[in-house]
């Protein structure tokens, strides 16, 4: 079957056969992609820089990321909830409601950094607000698989309209762009969630401040650390989710260029 988007190379070379309202918007998507890049680069260096840097520093209480997790649990009556390096590879430093566990990278598990304390006691405060019934997290919670289907659903829309479109229907292309906008309604509901996943993290964030304080994990000096860490985290996720939302418009762009250069291809045969 014939793809139904294109590539930004496959862009470049029909640009001037492209109409201005099309050119336009691909130029903006493609300007606006090209900063997150270079975006992404500069807080990629800089927080492996600061995650290295505080993953040698040794935490004031010598405790391992998996006994601060397990402390911060126990402590707050959730003795259920297993603390787990299995999967880490995965999912990274997160807490699963579905599997009662909070999972924790290798050197996570096992250091006694300050950034390994950070990461032990944020993860563990999302099962607190999940315990609590923050209306946050109950919505992260419920709407979890959209999360995550949300943005690789679109393309295998799109081509299951356009086969439907070719071997069902024998329409022109009816199907597909109903799929496609299915596709897109999904993405946009899933974006959306991203947002309330990044409100739930830095709630859990501000909780583990309180916590660390209130149980002797870390110091002043340490909380200063855990904020500046959870702070690049926090732009990395954003410029991460601005990427995969330019990345899905420049998708439905090279879809309306594609089918305006066979739309003007099949003018120009009649």
């Amino acid at each position: 079957m014939e793809e139904s988007s294109m590539t930004v190379s496959e862009l470049i070379e029909v640009w001037d056969k492209l109409s201005p309202a099309v050119r336009l918007p691909l130029a903006i998507v493609l300007g606006l992609l090209a900063v997150c890049a270079v975006v992404s680069i500069i807080i990629s260096v800089y927080l492996a820089l600061s995650y290295h840097r505080y993953n040698h520093q040794q935490n004031s209480v010598g405790m391992t990321g998996q006994a601060i997790a397990r402390r911060v649990l126990d402590d707050n009556g959730l003795q259920k909830i297993k603390v787990s390096a299995s999967g880490s590879i995965l999912f990274g430093n997160s807490y699963s409601h579905y599997f009662n566990k909070v999972r924790l990278r290798h050197l996570t598990w096992k250091k006694t950094s300050v950034s390994s304390m950070a990461m032990a006691v944020q993860k563990s405060c999302l099962a607190i607000l999940d315990k609590e019934q923050d209306p946050d997290m109950v919505t992260r919670v419920r709407l979890t698989p959209l999360i995550y289907v949300g943005p690789v659903a679109f393309i295998p829309l799109v081509i299951i309209g356009a086969l439907l479109d070719a071997l069902v229907f024998k329409s022109t292309g009816t199907t597909t762009v109903i799929c496609a906008i299915v596709g897109l309604i999904t993405y946009v509901l899933s974006f959306a969630m991203s947002v309330m996943v990044l409100k739930t993290e830095k709630k859990a964030q501000e909780r583990a401040y309180q916590v660390a304080r209130a149980s002797g994990l870390a110091t002043e000096s340490e909380i200063a650390d855990m904020k500046a860490l959870f702070h690049l985290y926090n732009i990395e996720y954003i410029n991460n989710m601005v990427t995969a939302l330019l990345e899905l418009i420049l998708r439905v762009l090279s879809i309306i260029a594609k089918a305006q250069l066979n739309k003007s291809s099949s003018s120009s045969n009649d």
